[in-house]
């Protein structure tokens, strides 16, 4: 029997029996879309958090106070070594080779207010650095001025939705609100929304660290932000950080440096397994949709028995009619694999119009998967119909029974 016999008698016979095919054909392709679908939205979801961390700066290290470190003794075997990171510490670190410029940063919480308004937000003490360290950009006014971090005047930069609800639609540049109980004259207005550091860029001001440290009476940083001079500079710029810190602690490596490639790596590794594991979930459906195929394959053969002993008669072999049957149940996975992707892909194309924020990308590998499993599928469970058929008797056969 020819190829394009084989493919003519398949086809006829799928669309004799149409209602049953399309069903079948329909299971094959929401497998199919729900593995693509759901690639698309591991792999945007990696690619959303890998972004929104890159835009924590460019070549980054960061400085922790504290090390993580196993102990001796009874549980818990956690220990950390309480040393304090100082503004003296970070300024040191300018000495490496490797440093570019550092923003040292103290965090706390305190009142902002102007007039009869006040507001309970986070204040951020940095240094001029800050804003290239992270890449910010202002909406008004300037940042914070450069100099001696140790001695600076008492000046601030407001978040948008702060200053909003300070000053209104005013302009807050050139104004003076009282932080706690000190009173600090407006700089500037970020143009920056999203999270840094934990929190809200919008609803924050940004005031010397000098001042902050004054403010909270704590003369501990929450961190450092390193910017290395390049990729290459990254790791052994950490050990150098570290080096200096030791030297100023008494031999005591007690700070923890963690290198932006690092923490993109990790994530990286932590979502891709995520987005590899709910496409593989979503393919159980296709191994379901298989056994429907094979299901609908058997009713088939036991409905054609004697189709099968007419087309053994006139001399077809064994591997002819196997070949007939199993092309039947690869054209209902192969057109349901087709018709599935070609769904994922314009649900995709919607969701990605509808949301602009998070876009779903679709791997190159998922429609390749799913077009392997669907198929796989498909070849495996339609064999066992196909080898009933093949070996019917022909003269049983064409008795009907």
């Amino acid at each position: 029997m020819r190829l394009t016999d084989t493919l003519t008698n398949a086809t006829r016979t799928l669309s004799a029996h149409g209602a049953r095919s399309w069903l079948t054909l329909l299971a094959v392709a929401f497998g199919s879309a729900a593995v693509v679908l759901l690639s698309a939205l591991g792999d945007g979801a990696r690619r959303y958090v890998l972004e929104e961390f890159t835009q924590l700066g460019t070549h980054l290290l960061i400085v922790l106070p504290g090390r993580n470190e196993t102990a001796g003794g009874p549980p818990p075997l956690l220990g950390e070594t309480p040393r304090d990171l100082t503004l003296q510490d970070a300024l040191a670190l300018l000495r490496s080779p490797y440093v570019e410029r550092i923003a040292p940063v103290s965090i706390g919480e305190a009142p902002v207010s102007v007039a009869n308004l006040e507001r309970e937000v986070t204040i951020l003490g940095t240094t001029s650095e800050f804003l290239e360290v992270r890449h910010l950009e202002l909406a008004a006014g300037r940042f914070l001025p450069p100099g001696d971090a140790e001695r600076a005047p008492p000046v601030a930069v407001l978040g948008q939705t702060l200053a909003r609800e300070l000053f209104g639609n005013a302009n807050p540049v050139g104004r003076r609100v009282r932080i706690g109980d000190r009173r600090f004259r407006v700089l500037g207005l970020l143009s920056s929304s999203g999270v840094s550091l934990g929190d809200n860029l919008a609803d924050l001001a940004v005031i010397p660290v000098s001042a902050a440290q004054a403010l909270f009476d704590n003369p501990a940083l929450f961190r450092v932000l390193v910017q290395a001079r390049g990729r290459d500079a990254l790791e052994p710029g950490a050990e150098d950080l570290r080096r200096i810190i030791r030297e100023r602690h008494e031999g005591e490596d007690d700070v923890t440096v963690i290198t932006q490639d690092a923490i993109l790596g990790t994530f990286d590794r932590i979502l891709g397994a995520l987005t590899m594991a709910v496409a593989g979930i979503a393919a159980i459906s296709l191994a379901v949709a298989g056994v429907l195929i094979m299901n609908v394959m058997l009713v088939s053969v036991s409905q054609r028995t004697a189709e099968v002993g007419l087309l053994k008669a006139l001399g077809a072999r064994q591997r002819d009619v196997m070949g007939l049957f199993l092309t039947e149940a690869l054209l209902l996975s192969g057109v349901g694999t087709l018709v599935g992707v070609t769904l994922a892909y314009a649900g995709v194309w919607a969701a990605n119009a509808q949301f602009d924020g998070f876009r779903l990308t679709v791997p190159v590998w998922a429609p390749v998967a799913a077009s392997g499993v669907s198929l796989a599928s498909g070849l495996i469970f339609g064999l066992l119909p196909a080898r009933r058929a093949a070996r019917l008797d022909p003269v049983v056969a064409l008795s009907g029974r």
